[in-house]
């Protein structure tokens, strides 16, 4: 069968399903600032009332952040959230948590080492190497800028 470029354009354009970003961008952006608030609330409670130091207690509150979130996605609450919210929870860093410990629950029944092991940082991994590369290279600008300008 011989389809034109143009039959096959409205084939596809029937079938694709409609974007509703009108009500997907503002509920991301609702949960993923609501995700960002809890933690700079965590942090302010730290802070104020606990009298822990602001470099403490962000980091107790990024580990927080990153075991709640790995408990909701073993319990598969944080795919049902990810549904509504989108790249809400894609963003802060309890995607990154749910990326490590979805991609742990579907190797798990290939065992602990060429299950777990293999495939743990299968969605994480990018994540980490580009995020290295990109800090080196900053560090490296930051370092030649600081050379060349004499600070």
């Amino acid at each position: 069968m011989n389809i034109s470029r143009e039959l096959y354009q409205t084939m596809q354009d029937q079938t694709m399903p409609k974007s509703k970003s009108w009500k997907n961008i503002p509920l991301a952006f609702l949960i993923g600032g609501l995700i960002c608030a809890i933690g700079e609330t965590g942090i302010h409670i730290l802070t104020e009332y606990m009298q822990m130091e602001q470099k403490t207690a962000s980091a107790w509150i990024s580990i927080g952040l990153v075991a709640v979130s790995a408990i909701l996605t073993g319990l598969g609450i944080y795919s049902k959230l990810g549904k509504h919210a989108g790249a809400g929870t894609l963003v802060p860093i309890t995607g990154f948590a749910n990326g490590v410990v979805s991609s742990a629950i579907e190797a798990r029944t290939e065992g602990w080492i060429l299950g777990i092991g293999t495939r743990i940082f299968t969605i994480a991994g990018p994540v980490i190497l580009y995020g290295t590369a990109a800090s080196m290279v900053y560090g490296l600008v930051y370092y030649l800028v600081g050379l060349f300008m004499g600070s």
